[in-house]
């Protein structure tokens, strides 16, 4: 669930990655490589819509920029990016692009169903390969590390929290809380100022119950589920498990610092956020923007820092796969365009300066600005980030510095399916007080177990 639940929040750019376009028509795959110039006529999406003038321009630039340096490659682009309602109809009917955009947790469906083309050899002399976090690169190969797309983008959760309501309550804002014991105070004595505050907020319907339920999982050192012998089973029915639904209970029931209103999803708790009765909660740090354009905050009220306890994080995000009939000459010219389209890291510098200069958002740990680097290409970028922002990056440093020492985990296999099965878990333990977390836990185990058989 991209930084979301039901594909909700934002991904692609600085303000908008969470509106997925409708995607326009693709192109057959047994039209010619080569247009009536001769060159090679590649169809990509990730057009940003023309709602989005600002993106939309700076991407048809590129598209500009890049046929001028490549002239033997033609880009055709279309609008949109990944719409899960049509996917499965283009592809089906031949009108997938023969460059597409994908999130983490549809690429093994893809590739165990050969319905993406192997680039193994394409990408064998891509320039700054050794640049691109290896482990983002893994999430696009099979079982004997071939290669069949190219991650452009990522994300990874952290704890939104309120400032200026730390330090009405007492509590210092630049020290987040980095425990869960830690949050459960935290939001005590933000819910300790009245007036409706308060402390800790949680989703729960709309299958953005089990995606939040999964990141505290993660971050206490939990998994969702696990692999064994190729066959995937419910994996938190656990101690760490247990945990993270008896806390909730406890904030909800004992301390009375979530508030009586629950059954809330992502736009509730911004709301609420952007009010100023909310301390924290967790998300990706493209929340803050949304919070801030959307909700009436104010950027310099919000801090991220790693998820509690950290000893992992739910990750997510996206990249761009190849179609499984491109031929070689398209998946040659359509490697060649996501490298130096997304993966390029001066042409990622000039596209912070060029928000800067537009007046949009730069300092916040999100993309434009993607975290798939590492070693002196990360630093590079981050420099030009530091250089041109806009917004207080002071606030996100904790963040940042933890950002590369936190394991990354992505979402489990079926994760919408499994999702829905936790959400009326954590259903349960906001809106009953005396709910049975083991009960529940053993009940939702074995539905999720029989998602997972019927696969």
């Amino acid at each position: 669930m991209s930084s979301m639940s039901g594909r909700t929040l934002a991904l692609a750019t600085v303000t908008v990655l969470a509106l997925v376009a409708t995607s326009a028509c693709g192109t057959s795959s047994d039209e010619s490589d080569a247009d009536s110039g001769g060159r090679v006529k590649l169809d990509v999406n990730g057009q940003p819509p023309k709602t989005q003038a600002f993106e939309r321009k700076l991407f048809d630039q590129h598209v500009a920029r890049f046929e001028k340096a490549n002239p033997d490659i033609d880009i055709v682009p279309h609008e949109g990016f990944m719409d899960p309602k049509t996917f499965n109809a283009k592809l089906a009917g031949g009108k997938l692009e023969d460059v597409f955009y994908v999130y983490f947790t549809d690429t093994r469906s893809l590739i165990e169903k050969k319905q993406a083309a192997d680039i193994t050899d394409a990408i064998k002399d891509m320039p700054g390969r050794g640049d691109i976090q290896d482990p983002l690169m893994k999430i696009f190969q099979d079982g004997q590390g071939r290669q069949y797309g190219l991650p452009t983008s990522n994300y990874s959760m952290g704890l939104v929290y309120n400032r200026a309501l730390f330090e009405k309550a007492g509590l210092d804002p630049d020290k987040a809380p980095k425990t869960w014991a830690d949050v459960r105070e935290a939001a005590k004595k933000i819910a300790g100022l009245g007036d409706n505050h308060v402390g800790y907020a949680d989703f729960s319907k709309n299958n953005q119950g089990g995606w939040h339920f999964t990141a505290e999982l993660y971050s206490r050192g939990g998994r969702v589920a696990q692999e064994s012998g190729g066959e995937w089973k419910a994996a938190f029915n656990t101690a760490e498990g247990k945990a993270t639904l008896q806390d909730l209970h406890d904030m909800r029931w004992k301390d009375d610092s979530m508030g009586s209103k629950q059954l809330l999803q992502v736009e509730d708790v911004q709301r609420m956020m952007g009010s100023g009765k909310l301390g924290m909660y967790v998300s990706a740090a493209d929340n803050i923007t949304v919070v801030a354009k959307q909700f009436g905050g104010k950027y310099e009220d919000y801090a991220l820092a790693p998820v509690p306890d950290a000893k992992a994080t739910l990750l997510g995000g996206e990249g761009y796969m190849f179609n499984a009939k491109a031929s070689p000459a398209k998946i040659k010219a359509g490697v060649k365009w996501v490298q130096w389209r997304y993966l390029n890291p001066g042409l990622i510098e000039k596209n912070v300066e060029d928000y800067a200069g537009a007046k949009l958002p730069v300092g916040i740990p999100m993309p434009m600005v993607p975290d798939i680097f590492e070693g002196p290409a990360r630093d590079r970028i981050e420099k030009a980030k530091q250089d041109n922002a806009n917004m207080p990056t002071g606030n996100y440093q904790a963040f940042m510095d933890a950002a590369p020492k936190v394991p990354g985990v992505i979402e489990p296999p079926k994760a919408q399916e499994v999702y829905a099965v936790l959400d009326s878990v954590m259903q349960a333990v906001l809106t009953k007080k005396d709910a049975d977390i083991d009960a529940l836990l053993d009940s939702a185990e074995d539905k999720v177990d029989a998602i997972y058989d019927a696969s």
